[in-house]
């Protein structure tokens, strides 16, 4: 699925796919409705890494 595809069936904003692209915080609301698009679990979406690492992923 590509960006402008996920927009669309989540309902997001191009503002928030940036967040996201970036790293930035996004809240749950999003979480989840990218789960019932891709209809997955969050466990699929979410990585959670040391503070070290995602500075340095932010930087790429």
């Amino acid at each position: 699925m590509n960006k402008k595809d996920l927009i669309e069936a989540a309902g997001l904003s191009p503002t928030t796919v940036a967040k996201l692209k970036t790293g930035e915080n996004i809240n749950t609301e999003v979480l989840v409705r990218i789960c019932n698009a891709l209809q997955c679990t969050s466990d699929d979406i979410i990585e959670i890494l040391p503070d070290a690492t995602r500075e340095t992923e932010a930087k790429k």
